[in-house]
């Protein structure tokens, strides 16, 4: 898996949210981890890396003052990225169950498992 072979790249803060959507998508997404901090050498790093001009970019983050923030500066740097969001009611992507995880991705047309999305107990 190259830095760059994948049309979409989802941006998330953490690996623990890198491992949660890691266990729902069947498609090859490239996950970035910001790990909470962005600044514009970061940014810089990233648009070079990943190409994330030429890609469908998505920005999952959570429900919470850092990342609302992160999100803000994300989408001021990356216009054309879309906004998935988790419901407040779990607030965190690393806290929201797959099943539901899924759903919100495959809204989007990231591809999941579709054992997943039947719900719990049926994964």
């Amino acid at each position: 898996m190259g830095h760059v072979d994948a049309d979409k790249i989802i941006i998330v803060e953490g690996l623990t949210d890198k491992r949660q959507i890691s266990k729902v998508i069947t498609e090859h997404v490239i996950i970035v981890c910001t790990n909470g901090t962005f600044g514009i050498e970061r940014f810089d790093e990233l648009l070079e890396t990943y190409h994330l001009d030429e890609k469908e970019v998505f920005i999952l983050v959570d429900e919470d003052d850092s990342g609302i923030k992160l999100r803000k500066q994300l989408g001021q740097e990356l216009p054309h990225a879309k906004h998935i969001y988790v419901s407040s009611e779990f607030r965190e992507v690393a806290k929201t169950p797959i099943h539901i995880l899924a759903s919100i991705l495959t809204r989007k047309g990231i591809e999941v498992d579709p054992l997943i999305l039947g719900g719990p107990g049926l994964a």
